[in-house]
């Protein structure tokens, strides 16, 4: 099958690719297929995450669960562990029902189209639009932040972010070859992440210095443009350290919907934007308890709001734990415990 001649834009990026292509353990190296679970479990981990914490993890998960009939056979809880630090933990509970649907409606085969591809849980528009090209060599256009201020700066995009991004994605896909159409996303990707910064691009060293509309307008460093942000609000509740007679700190599982769902937390109040003093609030114990003391507080902060926590200490004086458990601080490494949760028992202990 021949295929229309290659914008020399492509064929001077794939050149700079073939030399300066980052070293990741996800990837193939030069003329190999990337293995499509390797592809997809990196993606996953990478949402909202950076490659220098990804590396780790993706290692350590290879090695548990070196294919995805193992992470499908695993318990939930074993993988919410594991995904301990990575945060946004809807994407691990939503990475095992993947692992399952795969290994046992698809026989371990990731679908190669997009199309198939958006239908698996966890699964969007550009984790499909990348392991389409990556792991299949598709001609489909994966758009992150790397690639997203790339085409932005090459095409002198100034509509803000987000509406920016439909003319953004417009323009990746117009360039976006029918060879080596994973190449050319992993390119762009490292493009963006090692000489097209946000801050102080290295448009020097950049083979599309010449061809980049921004660069030379003099504007590359406020691409792409931003809407401004509004203000997060800020959530107030109290957190419950229930210590009982054996030292044993009361644990219980979190809806499995919602934030940091299935995860393991201390029994808290319900998050609102109206703080309220926490003697009102120890009624709310799913236990009973007395001798509260205020332990500190605690600041965290979500993608959509920041959270303080007052962090109370009481005894118990009932054994009654509903969805709850009794588990002593030296073991709460085998639990699976946000990053939240764990600032609780510093502020507690």
């Amino acid at each position: 099958m021949s295929h229309p001649p290659q914008d020399a834009r492509v064929t001077e990026l794939l050149a700079w690719y073939d030399r300066h292509r980052r070293v990741l353990p996800w990837r193939a190296g030069p003329g190999h297929r990337a293995d499509p679970y390797h592809v997809w479990l990196s993606e996953i981990m990478l949402q909202q995450t950076t490659v220098a914490t990804v590396k780790s993890y993706f290692d350590h998960f290879v090695a548990r669960w070196p294919r995805i009939a193992d992470l499908a056979a695993a318990e939930l809880d074993d993988v919410l562990h594991a995904w301990q630090g990575l945060g946004y933990y809807a994407r691990a509970r939503n990475l095992h029902k993947c692992a399952r649907v795969v290994a046992e409606d698809l026989r371990g085969e990731f679908p190669a189209s997009e199309a198939e591809l958006l239908t698996l849980p966890g699964v969007g528009p550009y984790t499909a639009a990348a392991i389409a090209a990556i792991a299949f060599d598709i001609p489909a256009s994966p758009v992150d932040g790397n690639i997203e201020r790339v085409v932005s700066r090459l095409r002198r995009i100034t509509d803000p972010l987000p509406g920016g991004k439909t003319p953004i994605r417009a323009a990746a896909a117009e360039l976006t070859p029918a060879q080596r159409p994973g190449d050319f996303a992993q390119a762009m990707m490292d493009l963006g992440a090692t000489i097209c910064t946000p801050k102080s691009p290295k448009c020097v060293l950049c083979p599309w210095e010449g061809a980049c509309a921004a660069r030379a307008a003099g504007v590359a460093e406020d691409l792409p443009a931003r809407a401004p942000k509004k203000a997060k609000p800020t959530r107030h509740g109290v957190a419950f350290w229930i210590v009982d007679g054996a030292g044993r700190v009361l644990l219980r599982r979190r809806p499995e919907s919602g934030l940091l769902g299935g995860m393991m937390e201390f029994p808290s109040t319900d998050w609102t934007e109206d703080a309220r003093e926490w003697p009102t609030a120890v009624a709310e114990t799913p236990v009973v308890a007395a001798d509260w003391i205020e332990a500190g507080e605690v600041r965290h902060t979500f993608t959509h709001f920041h959270l303080r926590l007052t962090v109370v200490r009481g005894r118990a004086r009932d054994k009654g734990v509903g969805d709850g458990v009794w588990v002593h601080p030296r073991d709460f490494a085998d639990h699976a415990l946000p990053t939240l949760m764990k600032k609780v028992a510093k502020a507690a202990s």
